[in-house]
């Protein structure tokens, strides 16, 4: 993907996030690594509003080099690239939204993952997505949890494509932001689930039927 391929991309997916409830008002941001730097939405833009000459533009360091001011979570979003890419080395989408199910599950949260493994396809394509406790937005201490639980996991052999930010929102990753865009889908619908059926307290997959996705599929759980 050339840079403007991935200014334009980043544009679409932020506007497909913010007509469907996704994120709202300036909430999330969605940031791309280049081989030589990377691109990230600006602070306190509304994803559904983007203009590709606009979003901010970093070197490898992560100094600005040109767009408006980068979102601070960038920090965040760096240090996620580096943990994960030693597990999933094209790894080079990051999303960040306040999702609606997401973020009220976390609000009366118990344990220390978001959700069981309630589907096959949450199983497959989302994976184990632990929960962060609250830092502030933009907290270095929040950065330094998800490094962590990023190589807990991996070196566990269960690479992560998720973490969930208590009270804030999840953060996805992956090779694209289309395929980025699907992580985080399927994760806000199976918080969805949880959430409408949570008096009735679904019983997750089993340990054979999860086996059998591991098995078949290849599915990190």
């Amino acid at each position: 993907m050339t840079e403007n391929q991935a200014r334009e991309e980043i544009c679409r997916v932020g506007r497909s996030l913010f007509e469907r409830g996704y994120v709202h008002a300036t909430a999330g941001n969605i940031s791309v690594r280049l081989d030589d730097g990377f691109l990230i939405t600006p602070t306190d833009a509304c994803l559904g509003f983007l203009d590709p000459a606009r979003l901010a533009r970093l070197d490898a360091d992560g100094r600005q080099t040109g767009g408006d001011r980068a979102s601070k979570t960038i920090a965040l979003h760096t240090r996620i690239y580096a943990a994960a890419r030693k597990f999933d080395a094209q790894t080079a989408c990051v999303i960040h939204t306040h999702s609606t199910h997401c973020v009220a599950l976390t609000l009366n949260a118990a344990g220390d993952e978001l959700l069981p493994a309630l589907t096959p396809y949450f199983v497959m394509k989302v994976g184990h997505v632990p929960l962060i406790p609250y830092h502030r937005p933009g907290a270095p201490e929040a950065a330094e949890k998800v490094a962590q639980a990023i190589e807990r996991f991996g070196a566990a052999g269960t690479p992560l494509r998720a973490v969930m930010l208590e009270r804030l929102g999840p953060n996805v990753w992956h090779e694209t932001p289309a395929a980025a865009m699907a992580v985080l889908e399927e994760l806000e619908e199976t918080a969805r689930l949880q959430m409408l059926m949570s008096a009735a307290r679904p019983e997750p997959l089993d340990a054979q039927q999860i086996d059998e996705l591991r098995t078949t599929f290849g599915a990190r759980w």
